[in-house]
């Protein structure tokens, strides 16, 4: 890699991105400010309009709730950062990390390269893909799926297109090499969280109303994830690959099985408006 190439992707990563996501939080300031917005509860804004201003009634105002609720985060933001920049800047090698400190040497390669703390749990991902896991967790992970569609939709369209889809993965599968695939999981594992609004079939919305599988669901996902994010800090094992490989697959298991556990979980009633108490 050149230095040309290396100070593009570094203009890229600090210049086009933070622009990009500067646009988008002013789309979104918009947006609160033209249509209001949403409440904890998880009740339709859309409703109950207020006819004179053609505002929800049900949504929550920008100030004071959501003022005071981002002057809390920010000021808790700080006071962490502050403690990590005046007392930890190390923090055990999570934020500079040990490989830093050692000097540069062209004919030497640190032994264990790991990347930053917030890109570990997909990181491990990477990792988990080996060849033993493609034949025998992804390719029959990917049938088992397929055939929970065929059987969960009436469509024959549907049907044929899932089957063709399955098809064409295990021939992937018998060819592509085991890198490919952990790329492709470790993309498909951040791409995943976008298709949320679909995959969620839950009557309700706020997790206030949500049911014990669901919970359970997010509570064995969360430890999956810490669990992935600390296995990539961690140097290659063979406990440690089947341990992520784990991880990896209740990670997966979370978004793909959500359309049937969030339907067929129990819900609490949730309430027909806000109240203001």
């Amino acid at each position: 890699v050149s230095d040309a190439t290396l100070n593009r992707f570094f203009a890229y990563h600090v210049i086009a991105v933070p622009l990009a996501l500067l646009a988008l939080v002013v789309a979104h300031l918009l947006a609160l400010h033209e249509v209001g917005s949403n409440n904890p509860d998880g009740v339709e804004i859309k409703k109950s309009i207020d006819s004179s201003t053609g505002r929800p009634l049900d949504g929550i105002p920008f100030h004071p709730y959501y003022t005071v609720k981002d002057t809390f985060g920010v000021v808790v933001f700080l006071i962490a950062f502050s403690i990590v920049v005046f007392f930890a800047p190390e923090a055990g090698g999570y934020f500079l990390e040990h490989n830093n400190f050692i000097p540069a040497d062209p004919l030497k390669t640190p032994p264990h390269i790991a990347p930053v703390w917030y890109f570990t749990p997909y990181y491990s991902i990477l990792r988990a893909t080996t060849e033993e896991f493609v034949l025998w967790a992804l390719a029959p992970g990917v049938v088992a799926f397929a055939l929970l569609i065929i059987w969960s939709v009436k469509s024959s369209a549907t049907r044929i297109a899932v089957g063709v889809s399955t098809l064409v993965l295990l021939l992937g599968f018998l060819t592509l090499d085991a890198k490919v695939w952990g790329v492709v999981l470790m993309g498909a594992s951040v791409v995943i969280f976008f298709f949320l609004p679909w995959l969620d079939r839950s009557p309700v919305k706020s997790i206030r109303y949500k049911g014990p599988i669901t919970k359970t669901a997010i509570a064995l996902f969360v430890i999956a994830f810490f669990v992935l994010g600390y296995l990539g800090t961690e140097a290659v094992t063979g406990g440690r690959t089947l341990a992520a490989q784990v991880g990896t697959a209740v990670y997966f298991l979370f978004f793909f099985l959500m359309p049937w556990y969030s339907k067929m979980d129990t819900t609490r009633p949730e309430p027909q408006r806000v109240t203001w108490k």
